[in-house]
């Protein structure tokens, strides 16, 4: 038959086909099936599978198609990316979808950034973030070497880290290289901290000391306690430098003059630990910026207000056994929002605004393990063998790093945590750097750092 005469034909046919009923549409098929042979009956089965298949994601609104891709968890709708190439611009397109995914794992959110396909990425580097940490395969080990006696006093800030010695000395490290930045001759340092000036040392002499780092010269020195200076803190804005000794005190002094303010007295036990801090939250004592101290003993942490006066009462006196038979662990935590402290007991936290307390934290076999760092997703804890890192959502282990046998000290001075922001939640970005570190018998520094991607 000529093209032209069968293309009337297959019309005429079709006119009639549609006219028919669906029981003598189907006889017609059964038929022309029946009178079929294999080269039609190929080209049939070949043609039926592409005509039953209906692509869901194609035919739906992108709306529509963001909302079914939800109930889908991100392992399903990986294996999904694979069905088409429409089926992966769809699916990678899926802002809320990977957004909440990331978040799950305990990623920090920018809802700023627009780009569709941003997420999907940034799931795909969380997830392997995440299952380093679970194989315990995230960090790796270095150490400083430069000291010739024992090592109590440490501070990390901003990549560098300072380091106090029994050897009548301070040095400041890059963490990054491992390199000495500066090495000044001082007392023997029980306490450090220090800015792009000055470095301030608590010393086992009693005395508290400032010392310039271009110079190396003692800019100035704070005598009155009568027992070791345990714990050091100051605030350039209100020229005021915090001193906890084992003289059971802290003092408040004028950091430009060396002259002292106030005595607080109260704790019974050695003050192992002083902070300042704004405050965040709003009070019947406090509002917010206020500056606050924090001064922690073996049984107490005591909560004082502070700015320019020179007199201040204790607000109020926290403890988790009112008989003093639990201890607290030297690390003490204060953001401004919160208090966190570790005892025997487990991991305290209280709000800051009424004193009360929110959580107690219990993992297993908690009356070894002490605090170094909480945030509002993890929380890093160590004991006499491993770094731990805990989901603070779930309260459990999630990963752990093996440690040395390092120098111990009650007071906790010899260790610290490095890095902080991602403890609040990583990002991509903030898993780098400084993890851990802690002196070691032999006076060098052990450091934990998180290893790269990869």
């Amino acid at each position: 038959m000529e093209k032209k005469d069968f293309e009337a034909w297959l019309d005429n046919i079709s006119i009639t086909f549609l006219s028919l009923t669906d029981l003598q549409k189907n006889e017609t098929l059964d038929h022309l099936i029946s009178l079929s042979g294999a080269v039609q009956l190929r080209h049939l089965s070949n043609n039926l599978e592409i005509l039953l298949k209906r692509d869901f994601l194609k035919l739906l609104p992108l709306e529509l198609s963001f909302y079914l891709l939800k109930w889908l968890d991100p392992q399903t709708l990986l294996t999904c990316c694979l069905v088409s190439k429409q089926w992966n611009k769809v699916i990678s397109a899926c802002t809320e979808v990977w957004q909440t995914a990331c978040k799950n794992l305990g990623w920090q959110i920018d809802d700023s950034v627009q780009d569709a396909l941003h997420w999907k990425k940034v799931y795909l580097k969380a997830i392997l973030r995440m299952k380093q940490l679970k194989d315990h395969e995230a960090f790796e080990t270095s150490s400083l070497i430069g000291h010739s006696a024992r090592v109590y006093a440490l501070y990390y800030k901003d990549g560098l880290l300072c380091t106090g010695s029994d050897d009548l000395s301070a040095k400041l490290w890059d963490v990054s290289t491992g390199q000495c930045i500066y090495g000044i001759q001082t007392h023997t340092c029980a306490a450090v901290k220090f800015d792009e000036q000055k470095l301030v040392t608590g010393s086992f002499d009693n005395t508290v000391a400032c010392w310039e780092w271009s110079s190396g010269a003692k800019t100035q020195h704070f005598r009155g306690h009568t027992g070791a200076v345990f714990s050091v803190d100051y605030n350039d804005e209100l020229d005021i430098l915090v001193s906890g000794s084992a003289d059971f005190t802290v003092k408040v002094w004028a950091l430009s003059t060396g002259t002292c303010l106030n005595t607080l007295t109260g704790h019974t036990e050695w003050v192992t630990k002083v902070v300042l801090q704004k405050c965040k939250v709003k009070s019947l004592m406090h509002s917010p910026g206020d500056y606050i101290l924090l001064s922690a003993d073996k049984y107490e942490i005591k909560i004082w207000p502070i700015g320019r006066e020179i007199n201040c009462k204790c607000l109020k006196t926290l403890s988790v056994s009112e008989d003093r038979s639990i201890s607290l662990q030297p690390r003490l935590h204060f953001d401004g929002k919160y208090i966190v402290c570790s005892s025997a007991l487990g991991l305290y936290q209280w709000d800051f605004a009424s004193y009360d307390i929110l959580r107690v934290i219990k993992p297993p076999d908690f009356s070894n393990v002490s605090l170094l760092g909480f945030g509002e997703i993890f929380a890093l804890l160590f004991d006499n063998r491993y770094l731990y890192i805990m989901d603070l959502r779930t309260e459990k282990l999630i990963s752990r790093w093996p440690l040395p046998e390092y120098r111990k000290s009650k007071r906790g001075s010899s260790f610290l945590a490095g890095e902080m922001s991602w403890l609040n939640g990583l990002n991509g970005q903030n898993d780098m750097g400084l993890v851990f570190a802690t002196s070691m018998p032999d006076h060098s520094i052990h450091l934990v750092l998180w290893k790269e991607h990869g």
